[in-house]
């Protein structure tokens, strides 16, 4: 009876902790993705920089495709501006060093100086090296 409940304890901790270490990766990942998507509004070179991998696969709803230099210069420049942009309705699911993010990417972006209001639906897939989330891939689609 008595390793029974020594077991079950033992569980009950590890169980505990790999649920507080997931919500706190999940809770990671969210924040993450909130400073990328400030750093594209904001043109924040330093921080595209820091949060996104050298491999990056950057896939927009048009069919292109950037690698993180290209993606990156196209904030800077302002070929990609916004005066408005945020992701609504997301959905982490992590599996072990990777997150899969899906969310509702809702801007007022800037086309050649014009007003475009964009929405469209956002697939990101962010891992983990070093201790820190990165962007490694992502793909914007129409819905």
């Amino acid at each position: 009876m008595r390793k029974t409940k020594l077991i079950a304890g033992v569980l009950c901790l590890f169980t505990g902790y790999a649920m507080a270490a997931t919500s706190s990766d999940e809770n990671a990942v969210a924040e993450a993705v909130d400073k990328l998507t400030q750093a594209m509004w904001h043109k924040d070179i330093a921080s595209l920089n820091a949060l996104t991998a050298e491999n990056l696969t950057y896939g927009h709803s048009s069919g292109n495709i950037q690698d993180k230099k290209a993606f990156i210069s196209d904030i800077e420049t302002g070929k990609s501006a916004f005066k408005e942009l945020k992701m609504l309705n997301q959905k982490i699911t992590l599996s072990g060093d990777v997150a899969l993010v899906r969310n509702h990417f809702s801007a007022q972006a800037i086309n050649s100086g014009k007003l475009t209001p964009t929405e469209i639906e956002n697939f990101q897939i962010w891992q983990k090296q070093d201790e820190k989330w990165l962007l490694i891939g992502r793909q914007a689609f129409r819905f």
